[in-house]
């Protein structure tokens, strides 16, 4: 049975992703290019999303996952991941994201040519940061394809066996309605062990705590989508309670890592409450999707299938509108207004004028030929 809050989710969680790529233009963290003003209280909002909001994802292409590989052989699903997600990574990488690192070299003055003369001169010399080529924000594509190859043994295994010890005891735990907490304890150790040693890079050869945790959350959504009613009845009827705990880890966390009413700065306290916030947003989210967007519509239906060429796209016009507009003297609301509604309609008219219409483009930005389109 398709999951239509599923969809509600990853077109929410995918949306939220641009929003937090426009806010990076103006926070005062790194970002590939930056406004001239930074605001130091913009760090609470984006705090809150950049816990959980990755973490989401992964949890939920692990449930879609589980749809994808229910109704194919192991060969089937790894060909359905290849032209799914290795196809967009390859043409990403040849034709969306050398703009976005011409635009930070024109920004820094490292490269002074016009975008022809650096596509065919420099845009594919050495690796980013140091050379030019990179996949950018499309990292989410070439760890999910890594996740999805390395764990399909595994996850055939449990499709088959729906009363394999790993999904019973998982069920068990899920009953009670502290029982998903348990499922922390893992996380917890890969944040106060893994995270200083590891720090995110992106650059997958040495990503090595987020490579744990999001494999780990990959395969936790796989296991709970496999629980069928259970986990949503009982991730619907607890949602509240997670909520309240969501909040209260929220408003700790601000205070630990800011130092907020004086709190001190306790890094095994810090991580712990980090992995409780980001976990308890991560069910709270799920469970009133479930009772609140589990219906099929037609916006939904649309939005769901061009969110994927959205994600490939958005951070390429974002950068572009950034860069002509970093020297405009504008207040916050204006700029981030202009950028933002400016990325998501670019993005649009890219989309569907010129990818969703033509069967020989689609297949590039990871959608069914329309000829094979059900």
């Amino acid at each position: 049975m398709r999951r239509y809050d599923l969809d509600a989710l990853r077109v929410i969680a995918f949306g939220l992703l641009i929003l937090y790529h426009v806010g990076m233009f103006f926070v005062p963290w790194w970002f590939h290019i930056k406004n001239p003003v930074t605001y130091e209280w913009l760090k609470y909002p984006m705090t809150f999303l950049n816990v959980w909001r990755l973490p989401l994802l992964f949890v939920i292409s692990g449930m879609g996952t589980f749809f994808s590989i229910s109704k194919r052989s192991g060969w089937g699903f790894v060909k359905e991941r290849f032209a799914r997600l290795f196809i967009p990574l390859v043409a990403g990488m040849l034709f969306i994201i050398p703009p976005q690192v011409y635009i930070e070299r024109l920004d820094t003055g490292q490269f002074t040519g016009n975008y022809f003369e650096y596509w065919t001169s420099t845009a594919f010399v050495g690796v980013y940061p140091e050379g030019n080529l990179s996949y950018h924000h499309l990292w989410f594509i070439l760890y999910l394809l890594f996740y999805s190859v390395i764990l399909a043994p595994i996850l055939l295994y449990f499709g088959n066996n729906p009363q394999a010890w790993v999904i019973r005891k998982v069920k068990s735990l899920t009953i009670n309605k502290f029982g998903f907490y348990v499922l922390v304890i893992p996380l917890i150790f890969m944040e106060l062990f893994l995270s200083s040693k590891f720090p995110t890079t992106n650059a997958f050869v040495d990503d090595w705590h987020r490579h744990a945790l999001y494999c780990t959350i990959f395969l936790y959504g796989f296991l709970f989508v496999a629980l069928k009613d259970i986990f949503w009845e009982n991730i619907t009827k607890n949602r509240r309670l997670y909520l309240i705990i969501a909040f209260g880890a929220n408003v700790l966390l601000m205070c630990v890592r800011y130092g907020i009413g004086g709190f001190p700065y306790i890094k095994i306290f810090h991580d712990i409450v980090v992995v409780i916030n980001g976990w308890s947003w991560i069910l709270t989210i799920i469970g009133y999707a479930a009772a609140y967007l589990n219906k099929p519509s037609r916006t939904l239906s649309y939005a769901n299938e061009a969110v994927y060429p959205f994600y490939i796209l958005h951070q390429t016009v974002t950068l572009i509108l950034c860069y002509y507009l970093k020297n405009v003297e504008m207040g916050l609301l204006a700029k981030f207004t202009i950028i933002a509604v400016g990325t998501f309609g670019i993005s649009w008219l890219i989309y569907e004028f010129g990818i969703r219409r033509y069967s020989w483009i689609r297949p590039l930005f990871g959608l069914k030929n329309t000829k094979n389109k059900r």
